[in-house]
């Protein structure tokens, strides 16, 4: 039926309609598709749910909440009154990233305008920023009461593998 002298045929509009259906569901297929190589790519190269301590130190296990306040500055000894000694990866690291908001439960801005704010009030000290994982395993291995993280254990009598509970 024409109505005000136009026509539109039911069948090329059908048509039109399953091509624009059939080009949205492969571009959502594709997104799909990319969000999940990306997610199983980034959780490879990132997951830092190994948190090091000097061996000295003789630990198995530390709450998060005490992990927590070591990276944050705030608990400055260990409980036999060695000082705590912090290493970190650069913030924008993907291990350092991913150990900021599994563990730490805080995202890395976060840990760096705490780090900041007790400089700058001169309560504190920033952590000591590591280039790399290898150096990580180093300084903390030399460094009496130090803390560190990694992104996967490895077999070292060095350092010791602390469980975050």
């Amino acid at each position: 039926m024409a109505f005000l002298g136009a026509t539109a045929p039911t069948e090329s509009i059908d048509r039109m309609y399953q091509v624009v259906c059939r080009r949205r569901s492969i571009i959502l297929q594709l997104l799909t598709a990319i969000l999940i190589i990306n997610g199983v790519f980034v959780s490879s190269i990132a997951a830092a749910n190994e948190l090091i301590v000097n061996p000295s130190l003789a630990l198995t296990r530390l709450d998060k909440d005490s992990v927590r306040s070591m990276f944050t500055m705030r608990l400055r000894r260990w409980p036999d009154g060695t000082p705590v000694r912090v290493f970190v990866l650069p913030d924008r690291h993907p291990v350092h990233r991913d150990f900021s908001k599994t563990i730490l439960g805080v995202f890395p801005h976060q840990l760096r305008r705490a780090w900041d704010r007790m400089v700058f009030s001169g309560l504190g000290q920033a952590p000591t920023e590591i280039v790399d994982e290898a150096e990580m395993l180093k300084r903390v291995a030399e460094t009496p009461g130090a803390v560190g993280y990694l992104s996967a254990p490895i077999e070292r009598r060095d350092v010791s593998f602390v469980e975050v509970e």
